[in-house]
């Protein structure tokens, strides 16, 4: 295909794409049947991994747990159980670990089975200026919160390729859009996980495995404990999340194969006007975005 039939074919395209989004306000998207699918879920002993795998169990899937906290997961499988899971396996694993990851992954594929939706969840925040943070502490957070990505996928993407069918949930950060002041190795570490996504993501279509489909969730500052101590400065345009709100909105997402969810929907304006502004001025979302008060270190 020529240059000019290339552009005409991604213009149209484009027009489509958001003709359909617009009346995707008025009328609801169909939702997907994924009663009996296989769902892992990393980070899932607190916090959003908890209330995912419970929505996650009242649709009849069988629930994949992972963990580094021994009792938290166990309660969050006893809850998943209770909620209507078809079958719960939990796992001690930590996720910033690459051999551990293979080694649990290896398991799950023995015990269970081929995963087919795979939402990597497990996340940590420093709370530290950039000079401040320790070295070992700058480290586990890129290892958590991006590597782990590579790991969780080259363990289990096989499989959803091999067979054209499955769906990749990266848990990213309004943090991964814009950076803030304050966070820099958090940001880092939520750029490279949406990069990560969204380049697979590419990577699979181009491939022509449409069947794997892939979601990027970037949600502002969620009320888990992990940013214990702060205070959103802009609550009305820019509220600190609640957790339940915030997992409904992303199994919809996941059930409508909708690729990014940003929220609140704020987010979407916000990161639009980041992408057309000057740098110097759209820098300023960076401050605009930040925290008041002092970061907890959920760790």
């Amino acid at each position: 295909m020529n240059f000019f039939l290339e552009t005409i074919q991604v213009v149209l395209l484009s027009i489509w794409f958001n003709v359909e989004s617009f009346i995707h306000l008025f009328v609801p998207r169909k939702r997907k049947n994924i009663s009996g699918e296989v769902v892992l879920i990393t980070g899932a002993g607190s916090g959003i991994g908890r209330l995912m795998a419970q929505e996650f169990a009242a649709l009849g899937t069988v629930l994949v747990l992972w963990d580094i906290n021994k009792d938290g997961v166990k309660e969050t499988a006893r809850l998943a159980q209770s909620n209507g899971a078809i079958k719960v396996h939990h796992y001690l694993c930590d996720c910033s670990d690459k051999n551990e990851v293979y080694r649990v992954a290896d398991q799950v594929k023995r015990e269970v089975g081929d995963v087919s939706i795979l939402v990597n969840n497990a996340g940590i925040v420093t709370g530290k200026k950039f000079i401040d943070a320790p070295d070992s502490l700058i480290e586990k957070t890129m290892e958590v919160n991006t590597m782990a990505h590579f790991w969780t996928y080259k363990a289990f993407l096989p499989a959803m390729i091999a067979n054209n069918h499955g769906h990749l949930v990266s848990i990213a950060s309004s943090a991964g859009l814009i950076g803030v002041n304050g966070l820099a190795d958090y940001c880092a570490s939520k750029f490279a996980a949406v990069g990560f996504a969204e380049s697979v993501g590419l990577e699979l279509l181009a491939t022509g495995k449409d069947g794997v489909k892939t979601t990027i969730v970037c949600p502002y500052f969620i009320n888990t404990g992990m940013f214990d101590g702060c205070q959103t400065k802009w609550p009305t345009v820019l509220p600190i999340l609640d957790p339940h709100y915030v997992v409904k909105q992303i199994l919809y997402a996941v059930l409508t194969d909708q690729v990014f969810l940003l929220l609140p929907r704020s987010m979407y304006l916000i990161a639009g006007l980041k992408n057309i502004l000057q740098w110097n001025v759209s820098s300023l979302l960076g401050v605009y975005l930040g925290l008041a008060g002092d970061i907890e270190c959920d760790t």
